[in-house]
């Protein structure tokens, strides 16, 4: 069983309160053909409306991939969970049959990596009050190379295919952190523009070229990877906000990003 490590902190601890919390940000919004997204994980005050233009247009699949960086070092390089999680709105299994598919690559089963970390966790209670009757299948980033990030969306999509399963992949990240406003939407509106692009080579190019602080960009070039070879062909921007927007402190931002790619 995989605990919470964060509600009471980036979400309410309470069921009660975290489903008024998420249904008052999840909105009524028409469905698209999504392969993959990009959505943040920082705490709901922050960044959880722009998470939410995601999860409002998803559609139902059998299974949420849910990739995120890792934060805390712990753990394989490149780490999947087949624990079943909870959270105070209940359980989510995982999808055991697309883990299996997975074995013998570069994503490793090894739930160190994922008892501390937030970013996949802050996703879930978005699905459980979406949908019902889905499974999850984490993987924890903690090697983020282009080669790596390739490799792992291959992976993932052939392990999808493999199994028969109809999977959306879904990216955890933030965007700029902790620079003025102004720098971090212009960092970040570099970053978007190659991402909305499908455009892997060029998302590495802009990371190194204007150092970016985006802390998932390798699982968001491994859920392009794996979306495009889902039928994604082009990705849309849902929103983008900073820490600024909701605190008015704009002197040091983090970045917020909602994309879908269909």
């Amino acid at each position: 069983m995989r605990h919470p490590a964060v509600a009471g902190q980036f979400y309410p601890g309470s069921a009660e309160q975290l489903s008024h919390q998420v249904d008052g940000m999840l909105h009524q919004a028409a469905e698209l053909a999504v392969c993959g997204a990009v959505a943040p994980h920082a705490g709901y005050i922050y960044s959880g409306q722009v998470a939410a233009e995601v999860y409002s247009r998803l559609p139902k699949a059998e299974t949420y991939v849910l990739i995120g960086p890792n934060h805390h070092g712990l753990g394989s390089p490149v780490a999947l969970s087949r624990d079943t999680w909870r959270t105070p709105l209940g359980l989510v299994e995982t999808d055991q049959k697309l883990a299996d598919a997975l074995a013998g690559g570069i994503i490793d089963h090894d739930e160190t990596a994922h008892q501390p970390e937030h970013s996949l966790e802050v996703q879930i209670p978005f699905l459980q009050r979406r949908f019902s009757e889905f499974e999850i299948l984490p993987v924890c980033m903690g090697l983020q190379d282009m080669q790596t990030a390739i490799e792992v969306g291959d992976e993932i999509s052939s392990a999808a295919k493999k199994v028969n399963r109809k999977v959306v992949v879904i990216a955890s990240s933030d965007f700029t952190h902790y620079e003025p406003q102004e720098t971090a939407r212009k960092v970040d509106t570099q970053l978007l523009e190659a991402v909305l692009n499908m455009d892997v080579k060029e998302l590495y190019n802009r990371v190194y070229r204007y150092d970016a602080t985006a802390c998932g960009y390798g699982p968001i070039a491994a859920t392009i990877t794996a979306s495009a070879a889902l039928g994604a062909k082009m990705g849309k921007l849902l929103s983008y906000a900073t820490s600024g927007d909701v605190s008015g402190d704009y002197s040091q931002v983090v970045g917020y990003g909602a994309v879908v790619f269909t």
